[in-house]
């Protein structure tokens, strides 16, 4: 059995989608399906059990996994909103819980294989490695994420089972749309191109950088989904690593290749928010030199490339199809 935390959220239910098509089935689902439209994400899925994120402690505190071995724990479960600044709800949801579930893999041998986020650097004024003198978390999520890669730091060389984390750049891809604000630049401007939305809306520059020139490490979903089963299926050093295609482009470009695969927009700029002055990462770029140096191969889709296959599925529906 695999278990997926946040399997209806974006990037688990990605997971799990891709584990159905390479024929796993076996999965329980973890995770707080809330009020929203987060259940959707469920519908084109195959698993054997969900369970809410609360009740699963129970049932690995009781190891009551229906006689199934566990194969890997994917833990993307979290709260990924980066404008939540209650520190202690971040702290519980996003660092407790991962300690929990973080000791019970270690005790009991099973591969755990986590999402970090690339928020952890901060503004990147240091660089983008994954050692401690490039890490500066500038609100609550990152800073939850950086004190749980801190805390795996105390273990990970003594663990006698797979402990890896991965951070994510920015993804993108299906099954966001439950996200809201907190969805992609790509979905956000899907989402206006289909009320009739003319203009492509971009911040003005900020700190240097000309209108709409900020940069992103831009990553689709389906590469980390490879990533992370590539990790639970090669042996690699127990660790930390950069998740991401290793190569910033402009929101200019972004918002161009969604006006190219829509087929009509222009880009409009509109003044930076003065509440996220100080709190905004204008540039990130994964340094991808460890990943690949533990053997991971695969090419990343091109931008263009995932923006046209992302809009054509948006225009199919928008989730997977229970095949």
């Amino acid at each position: 059995m695999i278990i997926v935390t946040g399997g209806a959220g974006f990037i688990g239910s990605n997971i799990v989608h891709e584990l159905n098509v390479r024929g796993r089935t076996d999965i329980l689902i973890v995770d707080n399906l809330g009020t929203g439209d987060k259940y959707k994400n469920l519908m084109g899925l195959h698993f054997i059990d969900y369970q809410h994120m609360d009740d699963f402690l129970t049932t690995f505190t009781k190891n009551d996994f229906f006689g199934l071995e566990i194969d890997a724990i994917f833990h993307e479960g979290a709260c990924s909103d980066t404008m939540e600044y209650d520190v202690n709800y971040m702290m519980k949801t996003n660092y407790e819980y991962s300690k929990a579930l973080l000791n019970f893999c270690i005790n009991r041998q099973v591969p755990f294989i986590y999402a970090s986020s690339a928020s952890v650097y901060g503004n990147g004024q240091k660089g983008f490695r994954e050692v401690e003198e490039c890490e500066n978390a500038l609100n609550p999520y990152a800073f939850s994420k950086l004190m749980f890669d801190r805390y795996v730091r105390q273990f990970i060389d003594d663990a006698k089972s797979k402990v890896i984390g991965l951070r994510y750049f920015n993804v993108f891809g299906p099954q966001e749309q439950h996200k809201d604000k907190m969805a992609s630049i790509f979905h956000q401007i899907y989402k206006r191109m289909k009320l009739g939305g003319k203009f492509v809306k971009l911040y003005k520059g900020t700190d240097g950088y000309a209108d709409g020139e900020q940069q992103r490490d831009f990553v689709y979903v389906k590469d980390v989904v490879k990533v992370n089963l590539w990790c639970m299926e090669n042996n690699l050093p127990n660790g930390i690593y950069n998740c991401g295609t290793g190569k910033a482009q402009t929101f200019n470009s972004a918002a161009q290749a969604m006006i190219d695969a829509h087929g009509s927009g222009k880009i409009e700029y509109t003044p930076f928010p003065d509440e996220l002055r100080g709190k905004y990462q204008n540039f990130t770029q994964a340094d991808m030199r460890k990943l690949i140096g533990a053997g991971y191969k695969t090419p990343f889709t091109p931008l263009n490339s995932a923006v046209r296959e992302y809009y054509q599925f948006m225009e199919n529906g928008g989730y997977y199809s229970y095949v």
